[in-house]
């Protein structure tokens, strides 16, 4: 199948999707009426400001998190009224996350740390040889058997990419990939993800910073839980410098 042809295909589609917290009379909106499509192949950014709610809108749509209102489907499947166990299972084979804390086993191997969704698979075989081929394609292949705590915060960051693309996921989650790292690992992250994307790899960024949000190529702007802009960076690029030359 031609990347043009998996361009067609949706993965993500959100409809008026509302999230609220209530304690007592006091209620909390945090996302309102957000829709928006994703399809196979894109690499969205979703940016806004701390409290925008875009962490929050990540957790729906990574099945961390349930919406309030609103409707969710994912490949097509509707997600709003799955089980909890339904939601985990999508979660394991479907999607995987980058943190901005990296969230690996401090006292485990990185290539146990990477293994470690497949040990929640059962059709999964050779676990050993697809976590050590991951692992290898993100240049970390002389890593495999040193733990988590004595590599560097840019190696750390390359085990949880490598432990999200184990399961060859349908959807790539990555929430603030570079905010613990030096600007100089930072530009090696935000790389890695461009090439995953080149490969086919859908991706969903997280972040508030402009620069890391314009290696995608489509941003999703949120404030105050709403979407304010949704464009192709690209095209904003072309009218920005059309605009300079003027």
């Amino acid at each position: 199948m031609t990347k043009s042809l998996r361009l067609l295909k949706k993965v993500i589609k959100a409809e008026n999707l509302k999230k609220e917290y209530r304690n007592g009379e006091i209620v909390t909106k945090v996302l309102q009426e957000i829709s928006f499509e994703i399809k196979q192949g894109e690499f969205v950014a979703i940016m806004g400001p701390s409290g925008s709610g875009k962490s929050t809108l990540m957790h729906i749509l990574g099945f961390l998190d349930r919406a309030t209102s609103g409707d969710y489907h994912f490949e097509g499947r509707e997600i709003t009224k799955l089980k909890d166990d339904e939601l985990a299972f999508l979660r394991n084979e479907k999607v995987g996350f980058v943190f901005q804390s990296f969230n690996l086993l401090p006292r485990t191997t990185v290539l146990d740390n990477v293994k470690l969704p497949l040990t929640y698979s059962h059709s999964k075989k050779n676990v050993d040889e697809i976590a050590k081929k991951v692992l290898e394609s993100v240049g970390l292949g002389h890593r495999l058997n040193y733990y988590t705590n004595q590599i560097s915060g840019g190696e750390k960051q390359r085990v949880a990419i490598a432990r999200a693309l184990v399961n060859n996921p349908s959807v790539i989650f990555a929430d603030e990939p570079t905010g613990n790292l030096d600007s100089k690992s930072g530009v090696q992250i935000m790389e890695i993800l461009q090439d995953l994307n080149e490969q086919g790899n859908t991706i969903i960024l997280v972040t508030h910073e402009t620069y890391t949000s314009e290696h995608a190529k489509r941003i999703i702007k949120i404030r105050d839980g709403k979407i304010e802009d949704d464009y192709s960076v690209a095209k904003r690029r072309l009218a920005r410098d059309g605009e300079v030359l003027k």
